[in-house]
């Protein structure tokens, strides 16, 4: 997702989120993130964005074996991760909205969700790239997600470039690179998939 700090930077804590209605933060704030506490504006997707995102879902969800795990597909769906080791109450709460993501199919809980996560998947955008490359890349390693896909764009930002692939290392907590896809996206993990670029992409 593509986001922005709004001008007030305004903050919420833990039981401000959790008591609220799932609709109360958009209509005050619109689309958002929360990030140790500060609420980040979320900026509207280009057209191949939401294209790849919602081709890529779709073939995940038909990706799946009837006769092996029961797993779901979720996307822009709120996702709480670890606090924040701050002593200010309102600079704790990480929210995130992933682009995608698979977990099993244990009842959902924004609160715990994140345990149940098997692969995320971001699709960068111009304004996301570096958040997508380094601070969710270490958040969702450091939570313990197995597998995560950075889906880049070319320089036009309307065709896939690549879909690099990370998978936790031996220590648990960070991702060494698995592969590097550059014209179909083949997974053996969580789901077995092949789907082409210009399948995902194409108008």
């Amino acid at each position: 997702m593509t986001a922005s700090h709004p001008d007030k930077h305004p903050r919420i804590t833990a039981e401000e989120f959790l008591n609220a209605e799932p609709d109360d933060l958009s209509g005050t704030f619109g689309d958002v993130e929360i990030v140790d506490g500060l609420v980040v504006r979320l900026m509207a997707q280009s057209e191949a964005h939401s294209r790849v995102v919602r081709r890529l879902a779709a073939a995940l969800e038909d990706a799946r074996d009837p006769a092996g795990p029961c797993l779901r597909i979720g996307s822009y769906t709120a996702v709480r991760f670890a606090d924040a080791d701050d002593h200010r109450a309102d600079h704790r709460l990480n929210v995130r909205y992933p682009d995608i993501f698979v977990r099993d199919c244990e009842p959902y809980d924004v609160n715990t969700v994140r345990d149940h996560i098997a692969l995320v998947v971001e699709v960068a955008s111009k304004s996301t790239v570096d958040s997508d490359t380094t601070e969710k890349h270490k958040l969702y390693a450091r939570t313990g997600i197995p597998g995560y896909l950075i889906v880049h764009f070319d320089k036009s930002w309307e065709t896939i470039d690549r879909i690099e692939e990370y998978r936790l290392d031996w220590s648990g907590l960070r991702y060494m690179p698995h592969k590097v896809h550059r014209t179909a996206l083949v997974l053996d993990t969580p789901v077995t998939l092949a789907i082409t670029f210009d399948a995902l992409h194409r108008p």
